[in-house]
């Protein structure tokens, strides 16, 4: 993701909250993986 400006990051809905969120570096090796925007919705999944 190195050279991408913020706005063209991918995006995916949360599957508790119905909220996109956008990419961000920390799951950069896991993001087919991430389905929570958040710990707070993976708590109330």
């Amino acid at each position: 993701m190195k050279g991408v400006k913020k706005q063209n990051l991918p995006n995916k809905i949360c599957v508790v909250c119905q909220k996109p969120f956008a990419w961000r570096k920390k799951w950069e090796k896991v993001w087919d993986e991430v389905k929570y925007c958040s710990d707070k919705c993976r708590g109330n999944k």
